[in-house]
This record gives structure tokens, C-alpha cells and sequence, in this order.
């Protein structure tokens, strides 16, 4: 693991609560664990260490946030959404590969949701010529694929249009 997703980790465990875990599964559901840090804590975490590792590039945050959806932990995977949520103009139309297995594996709207609005939604729009063109290729196909998570997101993003 890098310093980072350690980071990341080590904080997410220190900052939770076995009450809230339980709380967050019976309202969640899945099949996901819970640390039962809370969504603030999950995005100050993310905060703090974007100003531990400044130095983060595109690779960098691409790979962390893989990393930390790695572990099927909701927090570390919302943690990963909160990441490239907060990094989106750095994303490319060929990331759009990698969060296509995160939201095939989300399952749970929670993080689908964020995915597709926060993240997918303002990757699209910042991309132009044919990058546009191959990133509504992908988004028609999850339209139709037998993928709920995929559906839901594809059906948010045709919400706003």
C-alpha cells in the first residue's frame, strides 16, 4: 500500500465509530464492510491528504483511488469517489474505464450517485472533439448494460441533458 492509502486508511479507522458502522449497514445494506467514520470524516481525510501529498499527478490520484476502492470498506471506497471528485479536471475520457469497474462494483447508490454526478458528469463536460464523441459511445452502452450500477448512472447523467 502507498504512503498515502495508508494514510488514508489508518485515518478512516481512527475516525470511526462501531455505532455508526452498524447504523450506516442496516441502512445501507450490500454486502460492503463499515469502519463507521462519517462522510465528514471521510472527506476531511481526503482534504488532509491532498496537503500531505501535494505532489499527486494524474497517475498518482488515478492509482490511489484504485487502491482504496480495492478493499470492499464503504468508506475507503466513498473515499475514492471524494478523491476524483476532488480532482476531476485531471481526469481523462480513458478514466472513464476505470470508473466504469468502480460503479459495476458500487452497488449501492451512495456511491453510484456521487460517481456518476461529481465525477462522471463534469469529466464529460470538460471534454471536447473526439474524446466527447468516445465518452457518449461509453455512456450509451451502459445505458443498456445488464449492469444496475451502470443503468442508474447512465440514466442520472441523461437526467441532466
Amino acid at each position: 500500500m502507498t504512503a498515502a492509502g495508508e494514510f488514508v486508511d489508518a485515518t478512516l479507522q481512527r475516525e470511526s465509530s462501531w455505532e455508526r458502522a452498524e447504523a450506516e449497514r442496516a441502512r445501507l445494506g450490500g454486502t460492503l464492510a463499515f469502519y463507521g467514520a462519517s462522510v465528514g470524516a471521510v472527506r476531511g481525510t481526503v482534504r488532509d491528504a491532498g496537503r500531505r501529498y501535494p505532489a499527486l499527478d494524474h497517475d498518482d490520484i488515478t492509482a490511489l483511488s484504485s487502491e482504496l476502492w480495492a478493499l470492499p470498506v464503504f468508506e475507503r471506497r466513498l473515499a475514492a469517489v471524494v478523491l476524483l471528485q476532488t480532482h476531476v479536471r485531471m481526469l481523462r475520457a480513458s478514466d472513464l474505464t476505470r470508473i466504469e469497474g468502480f460503479l459495476r462494483e458500487a452497488r449501492l447508490p451512495a456511491l453510484v450517485d456521487p460517481l456518476a454526478v461529481d465525477v462522471v458528469r463534469p469529466l464529460v463536460a470538460g471534454l471536447t472533439g473526439a474524446a466527447r464523441g468516445r465518452a457518449q459511445v461509453v455512456l450509451d452502452r451502459w445505458a443498456a448494460d445488464p449492469s444496475d450500477s451502470l443503468r442508474r448512472a447512465a440514466g442520472l447523467l441523461a437526467a441532466a441533458d
